[in-house]
This record gives structure tokens, C-alpha cells and sequence, in this order.
């Protein structure tokens, strides 16, 4: 299976991309509606080696939008999503840490990382670890602004600086407008989108 997985990608995007994306190591910053959805994106390209990083467990009320399912509700979110992964492609190489990312780990736990993906909840831990991470020359992809629906297009791609880009609308607060699937997973999937696009690009 795994064989035949990577032939019909390579025939797709071809045989060196292919070959960078086995290769790079993309670090998911949570396991919510962004990370879980985004990862899964990933996988699904071509992507093998991962490392995600969450410390919640899957509840009833994530099965709107995450990529989890109702027999998984009770699980650490890392250890459910590395499950869901294998299941795409049973090659791919998943590190999980169940712990919560802060100012003191963040630098330390995506140092192998070339790529991380933003995928928390608060704007205060977003800012946080872009901040840390910023000046380490990892590649960025952050979120900002996704909830509610409707207007789906206003979710664009924003190139901040050479190594940050910015996803999102930047104003819809999910405080003010709750995250649903739709604009959840466009926002995931512009990440693994963007992400895919600079590994063939520009390594």
C-alpha cells in the first residue's frame, strides 16, 4: 500500500518533491481543529516525519471540527491523531509530546522542526511562540482569524516576514465567532497548502 501511496503522488508533484517531503520534519504546534485537520492535510501530500505537540483530550464538543472521531473521545489528542494518521499512511513517522507549549519549551521542543505549523487556541500563546520561534529561521505558517461563516474567501494567505506567513481573515475573533468546520479546515488546509508549496519551492 505504502508503495503504491507515494508513486501516485509522485506522479503528481514528482519524484524530488517526494523526496523532500519525506524528508523534512514539519513540527504541529496543537491538536485542535487547525493542527489535527492540518496534519492530516500533510500526511496526505506526502509528508512523513511529524512532531505534535498538545496536552487535551478529545471531547464530545471537538467532534464538530477536529479530526477525531466519537469512539476516540477521552483520548489524549496527540495519541488519537497519531492513530488517524497511520491509518492514511502507515509509514509515516510521528513524534507526540503531551505537554503544553509555554515560553520556556517552545524553542527547545521544535528544534528539529525546519517547518511549524501554529495551531493554538489563544492569541496570547500564538504571539508567544512565534515570538520564540521567529528568531530561529524555522519556517512559520500562523493562524488568524477563522471564525464564524459565510465570506470564506476573506480567509487569504499573508506573507508577514521571509520565514512568517499569517492565515486568516485577521479579525474574526473566535471569542466573538465560534469555530465551525468549514472555515476551520479551509484554514488548515491553506497551512498544509502553503506549508507544501515552500518545501518544494525553496528547499
Amino acid at each position: 500500500m505504502t508503495a503504491a501511496f507515494y508513486e501516485h503522488l509522485t506522479q503528481k508533484i514528482g519524484e524530488n518533491n517526494i523526496n523532500k517531503l519525506r524528508e523534512i520534519k514539519v513540527g504541529i504546534a496543537g491538536a485542535g481543529g487547525l493542527g489535527s485537520n492540518c496534519a492530516a492535510n500533510l500526511v496526505r501530500v506526502g509528508f512523513e516525519k511529524l512532531k505534535i505537540i498538545d496536552f487535551d483530550v478529545v471531547e464530545v464538543t471537538n467532534l464538530d471540527r477536529q479530526f477525531y472521531f466519537a469512539d476516540q473521545v477521552g483520548m489524549y489528542k496527540v495519541e488519537a491523531l497519531r492513530q488517524n494518521l497511520l491509518r492514511i499512511n502507515p509509514a509515516v513517522q510521528i513524534d507526540i509530546e503531551i505537554r503544553k507549549i509555554d515560553q520556556s519549551t517552545a524553542e527547545i521542543l521544535f528544534t528539529d522542526c525546519l517547518i511549524v505549523a501554529e495551531c493554538l487556541d489563544n492569541a496570547e500563546s500564538k504571539s508567544m511562540l512565534i515570538a520564540q520561534l521567529l528568531p530561529l529561521n524555522k519556517f512559520i505558517v500562523a493562524v488568524s482569524g477563522l471564525g464564524g461563516y459565510g465570506m470564506s474567501d476573506n480567509i487569504k494567505v499573508h506573507p508577514i516576514k521571509e520565514n512568517l506567513i499569517m492565515i486568516g481573515d485577521l479579525q474574526s475573533d473566535i471569542a466573538l465567532r465560534p469555530a465551525l468546520s468549514p472555515r476551520v479546515n479551509i484554514a488548515a488546509a491553506k497551512q498544509a497548502d502553503t506549508i507544501l508549496e515552500y518545501a518544494c519551492r525553496s528547499i
